[in-house]
This record gives C-alpha cells, sequence and structure tokens, in this order.
C-alpha cells in the first residue's frame, strides 16, 4: 500500500484551543547568511509556522550594528544568556529514564539533537528522553535502528524546531530529504515542529520533493507536533505510528507512505492512513487521497471538510484496475466539502459496522504499545 494526499492541511482541532504564544529566539549574527534565508523562507509556510521565526531576523540580526561605547561600559557586569536558562524544567534521570539535555545557546550538554541521538546507548532498553530547549535546530537529524526507545521533548511546537532544507535533488531521493529521519522503533516526539525549508517548487519542477519527517520505526507516537513543508512534507513510511493533536501542513502529497497509522483529535497490506476528529482546510481544489499503489487504504471519520475538496473526492491516477483492491472511505464527515453526491464509484460512505476498526487506537493494536502522555 502506497497513499498520498494532495493539497490538504490538516489541522487537529484540539490543538487549536491550546496554542501557545511562546516565540523562539532570534538566532544572532553567527548564524550563516543561507541559514538566515532559509529561517526566513519558513515564513511563508503558514501562519503558525510565521510565529517560530520572529521577523527581526531579516530586519535586525543580519545587519551591521554600529555601538558607541563610553567608559561606563567596562564596569558593567557581565550576563551569561545560561543565566536565565531553567534547570529545573529539564526532567531528572531515573532507572528507567536516561535524559539528554539540549540547548543551541550552550546551556547544556548538548548544542545539537543529532550530538544527542549519537550519545544515546546502542540498543538500550531505557526510555531515552532528548530534551530540546525552544529554540530552531537547522540540522539534517538521523535516528538509526541501533536507538530505539527515544523521545524528542520539545517546549511547544511553535517553540521548538528542527529544520532542515534538502530536496529530492540534493540528497539523491524523495526518501533520503528528511530534514528528520527515525528507522528505530519505539520513538516518541512530543511538543516539538519539524521542517523542510527547501524552496517551495513551481508547476512541473522535477526533484523538489522535500520530506519534513521520515518515520520508519514501528510503534511511534506523536503528541502535539507539527510537520511543515511544501510537498512530500510527511513520508508515514512503514510501522504502525499515532499522531494526535498534531498540525500537518503542505501542498503536494505531503502525507504519503507504507504506514499503519491512526491521526486523531480491506486490503492486502496491513497498512492504511485512518484520520478520526480532524479538520481540512485551505486553498485550491484538492483530493482527498490518490492511489499511488495497489491496495491504498484510506478513512475518514467525524471530519470537518471545507469546499476545497473536489466534488469526486478521491484519485486512482487514471489505472482503473486498481478501483478493486484500494479501500477509500468516509463516515459521518461534516462541510462543505463532505457532500458525497458527486464521489468516485470506488468510494465508500461507511455504516457503523464498516467504520469501527477504524476509529480508535485498536487500528494500529495500540493497546500494546502506546503508551499514555
Amino acid at each position: 500500500m502506497a497513499t498520498s494526499f494532495k493539497g490538504i492541511s490538516l489541522i487537529f482541532i484540539s490543538i487549536l484551543a491550546a496554542l501557545i504564544a511562546a516565540q523562539f529566539i532570534a538566532p544572532n549574527s553567527a548564524y550563516p547568511r543561507y541559514l538566515i534565508d532559509d529561517l526566513i523562507s519558513v515564513v511563508t509556510l503558514s501562519p503558525i509556522a510565521s510565529k517560530l521565526i520572529p521577523f527581526e531576523i531579516g530586519s535586525s540580526c543580519c545587519r551591521r550594528r554600529h555601538h558607541h561605547h563610553n567608559r561606563h561600559d567596562d564596569n558593567k557586569q557581565k550576563v551569561s544568556i545560561c543565566d536565565s536558562f531553567r534547570h529545573d524544567l529539564v526532567p531528572p534521570a531515573t532507572n528507567a529514564t536516561s535524559v539528554f539535555c539540549v540547548d543551541h545557546n550552550g546551556c547544556c550538554n548538548f548544542t545539537t539533537v543529532q550530538a544527542a541521538v549519537d550519545a544515546v546507548e546502542t540498543l538500550s532498553q531505557k526510555r531515552n528522553i532528548i530534551w530540546i530547549n525552544q529554540g530552531i535546530y537547522f540540522e539534517k537529524v538521523m535516528v538509526p535502528k541501533t536507538k530505539q526507545n527515544i523521545t524528542f521533548q520539545g517546549q511547544g511546537f511553535e517553540s521548538t524546531a528542527i529544520v532542515y532544507n534538502d530536496n529530492a535533488n540534493s540528497s539523491h531521493g524523495t526518501f533520503y530529504s528528511g530534514s528528520v529521519q527515525v528507522f528505530s522503533n519505539n520513538f516518541i516526539a512530543k511538543n516539538i515542529s519539524f521542517m523542510n525549508v527547501a524552496p517551495m517548487p513551481g508547476p512541473g519542477v522535477v526533484g523538489a520533493q522535500a520530506v519534513a519527517m521520515r518515520i520508519s520505526g514501528d510503534q511511534a507516537a506523536f503528541w502535539g507536533c507539527g510537520f511543515f513543508g511544501a510537498q512530500d512534507t510527511l513520508h508515514d513510511d512503514r510501522g504502525r505510528h499515532y499522531f494526535k493533536e498534531c498540525f500537518i501542513q503542505g501542498s503536494i502529497d505531503f502525507i504519503f507512505g507504507n504506514g499503519k497509522s491512526l491521526y486523531e483529535s480491506f486490503s492486502d497490506e496491513d497498512s492504511g492512513f485512518s484520520f478520526v476528529n480532524c479538520t481540512i482546510g485551505g486553498t485550491g481544489r484538492i483530493w482527498l487521497g490518490r492511489a499511488w499503489r495497489p491496495f491504498s487504504r484510506v478513512v475518514y471519520a467525524f471530519t470537518s471538510m471545507t469546499d476545497i475538496i473536489a466534488p469526486e473526492g478521491w484519485n486512482d491516477l487514471n489505472d482503473p484496475t486498481r478501483d478493486q483492491s484500494i479501500f477509500y472511505g468516509e463516515y459521518k464527515c461534516s462541510g462543505a466539502g463532505a457532500n458525497a453526491t458527486m464521489r468516485v464509484p470506488y468510494a465508500q460512505i461507511l455504516n457503523d459496522t464498516q467504520a469501527a476498526s477504524f476509529l480508535n487506537t485498536s487500528f494500529i493494536n495500540a493497546d500494546i504499545w502506546l503508551q499514555p502522555l
């Protein structure tokens, strides 16, 4: 099964009631010019993303400033940026957990997320909490198979983000373009954003796919996270995954992969995407899903859809042979986009019995692996 979504913004309803007002710390003039340009470009991704990067990045941090010193400056007490760092926010290590503190200002043991990942014990049986302070971490992060049981703990998806700018051309393929790539099992991310700020592609541009997050390990959970990009934002590659109260944004095929995932607040392959209690909005005209491969399986339940949904709803990529094997279903959805009178013939309006197995975490067998928040 491989499924992709074109032009949908999925905003999980409950996150809107809990948006955090915190701002990113603006990077200083030590940041290279190319980085500043990339950080500014992310402002165009969404109104929420613009909160992450203060506009003074472009107008002040990169300008040469002239300081007029006088003899009193030498008498002022020097203040370290770490003097205000609250170490009490970092959870303590326990018999069951190891803690790795990351702060880009140097107030923790690690200044990059990748360095903290590298420090995790191979095949660790403990839960390894990588506590990431607010800020923008411009780096490409890879969590290998051997680094299992890792948690990325941010300070709010509007306050902490891992950002990079690879695309399919620069990384030798869409699958390798992810700003963050996770191959290990039992990965958890909380209150953090993943962004790819590669330029938004124009019509017909080849190789512009730019993944923000590739999740390829089994039994992964994302709580209160953001995923931002233009094309192919979230590569839900393989394994069982749970997304709760997350914000996912893109414009072209921006959720795709072969995972078996429940996005919450029959086929010959045990995979598929289920969206429950979600909101779909944005601009343009889009499909709910299109079948890149046979056995694509997608269900929307209790989801509010604006009029950006094309009346036909779904797309088989002009391959009618797939119509008998794909499973595209809708259940008790609302809004102008949920009008099913002109849906394609292979789409299904599910009854209670058909929908039951898609509506909760049993769809991904989460009763045996999902840890409560």
